[in-house]
């Protein structure tokens, strides 16, 4: 079990907390990050690009000409490929990028991402994250106070009243927020520091250990 220290909203360290190693100590396993990383990366693509083929295409109900006689290829509709106006071959149409990987490989990132980042210090341990009204000058003071750098992930409990937290460094740049349940691989990879409530490291512990 490796301690860390916990810190209150002024920085100040006001106890330790044992992280539990088989969620925050593992060796990162580089292909379930992969994988993971690139599952939420294609959920994420639109999928809206689309081309009509010749049978989308208006006009063309007609033959152009007749079969014989012209001295010219025999054509069946002038909305046919090789016209102006016509069907595009093989085009882009509308489709669903999303997949799903195991259950296992994911829990396996995220034990992966969390470990990543104690390894490299870059995980905090708040006490509890608290603020009385929904102020942006009072969560850019905690943001000082912490040391917290730009694209911070702050990851509170489930059962933590985090209104006035959320409503207060929404509009901050690089400030992110999740719950013990909402986080992500790439959330937690794309973050340059993790900050954690006390709360939310027992409740990721008692999800994925």
């Amino acid at each position: 079990m490796a301690m860390i220290d916990v810190i209150n909203q002024n920085g100040q360290v006001v106890s330790s907390i044992e992280l539990n190693d088989a969620v925050f100590g593992i060796e990162p396993n580089q292909q379930s990050l992969y994988d993971a990383l690139k599952m939420q990366m294609a959920g994420r693509r639109q999928g809206t690009s689309a081309t009509k083929g010749r049978s989308e295409v208006s006009g063309g109900g007609r033959k152009p000409y007749r079969q014989k006689g012209t001295g010219r290829a025999r054509q069946g509709s002038i909305r046919a490929t090789q016209f102006r106006g016509g069907g595009t071959v093989f085009g882009a149409t509308q489709r669903d990028y999303s997949y799903k990987i195991n259950k296992k490989v994911r829990r396996l990132a995220l034990k992966s991402a969390l470990s990543e980042k104690v390894a490299e210090t870059s995980l905090s341990v708040l006490d509890q994250f608290e603020i009385a009204q929904p102020k942006t000058k009072s969560f850019v003071s905690i943001l000082s106070a912490i040391k917290a750098p730009k694209k911070t992930l702050f990851v509170l409990g489930e059962n933590e009243d985090s209104t006035n937290v959320i409503l207060s460094g929404r509009n901050i740049p690089g400030v992110g927020f999740a719950t013990s349940k909402s986080i992500n691989v790439y959330d937690l990879v794309n973050a340059n520091q993790i900050v954690m409530t006390v709360a939310a490291v027992k409740e990721v512990e008692e999800a994925l250990a």
